[in-house]
């Protein structure tokens, strides 16, 4: 167990200057990710206007087919009670990959449920491009395919990435290397 806590460590030192977001395909599979619950603690939720913030310094995009930010409406997109670690690990995925990002879902209603879903302030969805695509099936570990058949990919932190047709479902269970 020490020498794959320690191969796991070096991994993300080893990674894009911020401790990155993953192994190489075909790496040993990534430790599970560890849940607040386990800790003891809850996840430090923010606002829609932090979140912006930080996407927007980060140079990271966001639409919406509502043109709207309402929680509680499922074609605008929200990120009101998005946990930190999950906007963290967004902004570590566009340093990390260089790629243009833009996020067409965040935490409001209208995806599945679950504990570590949208509504919850874990996941993310972006628009796929070829180089974000060509990151994620290169750099992470395919991991199969989910229930619905949307293939799978695991960062070497334990975050998830599912290919969901038209966008990237990102699943937070961390920020990323932070």
């Amino acid at each position: 167990m020490k020498i794959r806590s320690a191969l796991s460590a070096l991994a993300l030192v080893a990674g894009a200057g911020f401790g990155v977001i993953g192994t190489a395909t075909g790496a040993s599979a990534a430790p599970a990710p560890v849940s607040a619950a386990e800790f003891g603690t809850a996840a430090t939720k923010i606002t829609h206007a932090q979140a912006t913030s930080r996407f927007s310094s980060s140079g990271i995009t966001w639409s919406s087919s509502g043109g709207c930010s309402d929680r509680n409406v499922s074609t605008c997109t929200s990120f009101d009670q998005l946990n930190l670690a999950t906007a963290q690990g967004a902004q570590i995925l566009k340093s990390a990959s260089g790629c243009a990002l833009n996020i067409t879902g965040g935490t409001e209603t209208g995806h599945a449920g679950g504990t570590y879903s949208h509504w919850n302030g874990y996941k993310l969805d972006f628009g796929k491009s070829t180089c974000l695509n060509t990151y994620v099936t290169g750099t992470f570990t395919y991991i199969g395919q989910r229930g619905d058949g949307a293939a799978q990919y695991q960062s070497g932190s334990g975050n998830v990435y599912a290919d969901e047709g038209n966008h990237w479902d990102v699943t937070y269970h961390n920020c990323g290397g932070c």
